[in-house]
């Protein structure tokens, strides 16, 4: 069960990867294009995948297939600061950086040497933020700061502990009102409804989804042969996972170093991160856009570093990136989720000013 696990893993990570290659698909582009020119076209996109991915997962927590709960985000824990401050870094960083973790490795399945670089350095951070010097200071500091919840920080536990009601019907009637209003508002103007914006936000939220299937549904075993616990297979976290790309990363370059260890095995996190590029290059190399991309001097460099650095503390802090806590946590309705979201789209505007202000003192 464990391949099966893995192998439609990287499947739905390619069809990622092809679909972001193909319409654009960028959460920091979005930002943007609303900071640059006014343009809200790829941002109601990402809100379509938004809205896509909490219909899908909510109403499989209706259905009794996944619990938020059993998911990294919707512990009883709300360390809103580590949110908050991670998000604020990551999004600085996926600026300098030319894009967050899934676009990296987009561009690196469309031939960009840089996002490679990015890859390596933001995967060497995040490793040192989960386990390494740099994680000292995370778990002294940012993760000292926290709110103890009685129930898990999904709105629908929260709402289930204080009116009474069942928790799966309002994880559909929560999930439901808040993604049909963001399918809604996404589509509510003609330029938003291209083909390549439709089908990006549709194609992207469905991937989610079904990897919350893949992990939560297919991998999950109520009762492990060796433990005699409920396990959910191939997991990093040991719990059910979907898309998210820093940890990940760093998992990616820890198997890649130490891969005759035989502790070290795949996982979905390590297969989905390979699946983007593989899907990415796939289309690049069909659509004859792959070109061959490096650093355009050293100023480029020392931003990408900087950025990758920020993108590496930042998304562990955080606790995920425009995907893993923007999409993926986002669509459990968990409160730090929306939390580190404002966070990453508020150091995405700081990174955009600072980009503007360093222009215009240049000219």
């Amino acid at each position: 069960m464990a391949a099966q696990v893995l192998w439609a893993a990287f499947f739905l990570a390619a069809a990622c990867g092809a679909i972001a290659q193909r319409t654009h698909f960028c959460t920091m582009g979005a930002v943007a294009d609303i900071v640059n020119m006014g343009d809200w076209s790829r941002m109601r996109q990402w809100a379509l995948a938004a809205g896509v991915a909490m219909l899908g997962f909510n109403a499989m927590v209706a259905l009794g297939w996944v619990e938020a709960g059993k998911s990294i985000y919707a512990g009883s824990r709300l360390v809103w600061l580590s949110n908050a401050t991670g998000g604020l870094l990551f999004g600085v960083g996926m600026v300098l950086a030319s894009g967050c973790g899934n676009k990296m490795l987009v561009r690196i399945g469309g031939g960009s040497l840089k996002a490679l670089v990015v890859f390596c350095v933001m995967g060497l951070s995040a490793y040192a933020t989960m386990r390494g010097v740099f994680a000292v200071a995370r778990v002294q500091s940012v993760d000292q700061v926290a709110l103890q919840l009685p129930a898990g920080q999904d709105l629908p536990s929260l709402l289930a502990l204080w009116s009474g009601l069942p928790r799966q019907a309002l994880a559909l009637m929560a999930g439901g009102a808040i993604g049909f209003a963001l399918m809604g508002w996404a589509l509510m103007r003609a330029e938003s409804r291209r083909p390549e914006l439709v089908w990006g936000g549709l194609g992207i939220g469905a991937v989610v989804v079904a990897v919350w299937w893949v992990s939560g549904r297919l991998g999950h075993l109520a009762e492990h042969p060796l433990t005699l616990e409920e396990a959910f297979l191939v997991t990093n976290s040991q719990r059910m996972e979907s898309l998210t790309f820093v940890a990940p990363v760093a998992y990616t370059i820890d198997w890649l170093i130490l891969f005759s260890d035989k502790s070290k095995v795949l996982t979905i996190g390590i297969v989905t991160t390979l699946g983007v590029v593989a899907g990415s290059a796939a289309v690049a190399l069909a659509t004859r856009s792959f070109r061959w991309e490096g650093f355009g001097g050293t100023e480029d460099t020392a931003h990408h570093l900087v950025g990758a650095v920020l993108m590496g503390i930042g998304g562990v802090t955080a606790m995920g990136c425009t995907v893993g806590q923007g999409l993926s946590g986002v669509s459990t309705l968990a409160l730090g989720s929306f939390i580190a979201l404002a966070g990453i789209l508020s150091g995405a505007v700081l990174g955009l000013k600072y980009q503007a202000w360093r222009l215009d003192r240049l000219a």
